[in-house]
């Protein structure tokens, strides 16, 4: 079957198409006793629309479509859909006016439907009369010899001609020049143009900045009434006795235990990094994109990369959730490792497989030339490359992990931060003082002592990767 077999049977379809969604309003009247005279009139112009369309129509050899005009189509839309919610949803807040739910709930005075087909009408007038955000951003001009009002009217009009069918709307689908009914009879039509630097307008002359000047405003604005921002609710009295009890801390009848609460936070946050070390860094090995080589590689690839993705998203203190559901007893430190150590394994396969996909090839490549084994180009061609790297990674990870076992505390996974939760719940700000102490300084001495580990390993290099780098390259056998 040749490709305009195809695009003739396209064409027809799409008219028949176009011809039941037609009459299917005419056949429900009828079969309901209901006048359909209407529907039937309605149905044959829909009919007549569409035939007029198919002959216009001229088969191409090579279909091909405008799918950018659909994107940029769908950009206005939601743009200015979200417009319009954020500033009712304002003006409801600062007017009093019934919310647009309770509008939309009432079919007879204010159909969800002829909102949508309002707001569908503006945004073809924003297209056809201005460079709307959508054009703004895939780079879409309307070009033609007659760009006036007059002209542009005809085209907005062709347009809705051109919406009263299937046919014309997918009919640039298989159009020899890929051309609407609309831009044949005007002239004009929608194309993507690289806009020079000389002839860029200001963005408060065109309609796209305003969008977005109003979008960013009223964004705030809603974003004020739905957060409940207010300096008035803040309760001075309070925060002055909070404070004043904070300068006194307990130093006495809390120290020790708190430093055996931290003891306990640093060792959960090192647990879970020496846990994830050995599986981040045979899982690197699969994740990086210049070692998956043949088809199912690349399958393992894709699987992994997707899997760590789902992990690094969900948060650390999720996780100490729900593994503070499943470990016994309940507000155990082990669930707070667990939960840093699925988080752990994930970043750290995330950051090394990115260095292993910047090795330089060079030294892979003369150790192979060499007939040595894939184990062997792994131990003496890669690892020497990121050896200094996946310590630095290590460390730095670590010294997130000390910070998060101090948050993942509040939800019960143990540590110094389920007993400082405790202390501020029950307003015993003194011995909470204490604890916060010990963690500000345990923190600053952890960054500052593996920023100094990782400047010296990111600056040593490693001699071995130095030396393997200056091999002589691999020549071609004959």
């Amino acid at each position: 079957m040749t490709p305009g077999t195809i695009a003739a049977l396209v064409r027809w379809g799409a008219v028949i198409v176009a011809c039941i969604l037609a009459f299917i309003p005419a056949t429900i009247a009828s079969r309901k006793g209901r006048n359909s005279t209407r529907w039937w009139v309605y149905g044959f112009l829909l009919f007549i629309v569409a035939l007029i369309h198919s002959l216009l129509i001229r088969p191409d050899q090579k279909p091909r479509g405008r799918w950018f005009l659909v994107l940029a189509f769908l950009v206005d839309y939601v743009a200015l859909a979200y417009l319009v919610a954020i500033i009712w949803y304002s003006t409801t807040q600062v007017a009093g006016l019934p919310s647009m739910l309770s509008l939309v709930r009432e079919p007879v005075s204010f159909p969800w439907w002829g909102a949508a087909l309002i707001l569908l009408e503006i945004t073809i007038l924003w297209e056809v009369l201005g460079t709307s955000l959508g054009h703004r951003v895939f780079g879409i001009r309307l070009t033609g010899p007659d760009l006036r009002l007059s002209q542009r009217a005809v085209f907005l009009l062709a347009q809705h001609l051109s919406l009263a069918s299937v046919v014309g709307v997918v009919m640039p689908l298989w159009d020899k020049e890929s051309r609407t009914w609309a831009e044949r009879l005007t002239g004009l039509m929608y194309t993507r143009v690289r806009q020079e630097a000389g002839t860029r307008v200001a963005w408060y002359r065109t309609s796209w900045g305003w969008c977005l000047t109003l979008i960013t405003f009223f964004t705030l604005m809603s974003g004020v009434f739905l957060t409940e921002v207010s300096f008035g609710r803040f309760n001075w009295d309070a925060a002055a006795k909070m404070i004043r009890r904070l300068f006194r801390p307990d130093w006495a009848g809390e120290l020790a235990s708190g430093i055996e609460l931290l003891l306990e936070t640093i060792f959960m946050a090192l647990m879970a990094t020496l846990f994830a070390i050995p599986i981040a860094f045979s899982l690197s090995f699969l994740a990086a994109r210049n070692l998956a080589t043949g088809p199912w590689r690349r399958g393992v690839y894709t699987v992994l990369r997707v899997i760590l993705s789902i992990m690094r998203s969900i948060e650390p203190i999720v996780w100490a959730i729900i593994f503070i559901i499943i470990v016994t007893p309940r507000r155990a430190p082990f669930a707070g490792v667990l939960a840093l150590w699925i988080h752990s394994i994930s970043d750290l396969t995330k950051l090394y497989s990115e260095r292993l996909e910047s090795i330089d090839q060079g030294p892979v490549e003369a150790i192979t030339a060499t007939g040595a084994s894939r184990l062997q180009v792994i131990l003496y061609g890669i690892v020497p490359q990121i050896l200094n790297p996946y310590l630095s990674f290590t460390l730095y990870r670590w010294d997130i992990n000390v910070r998060m076992a101090t948050v993942i505390g509040v939800v019960g996974g143990g540590g110094i931060g389920q007993m400082l939760y405790q202390y501020i719940r029950l307003h015993y700000w003194e011995r909470a003082a204490v604890l916060i102490v010990l963690v500000i300084l345990t923190v600053w001495v952890m960054d500052y002592t593996s920023s100094k580990l990782r400047q010296r390993f990111e600056e040593g290099g490693g001699s071995r990767a130095t030396d393997l780098a200056q091999l002589p390259q691999a020549q071609p056998r004959e």
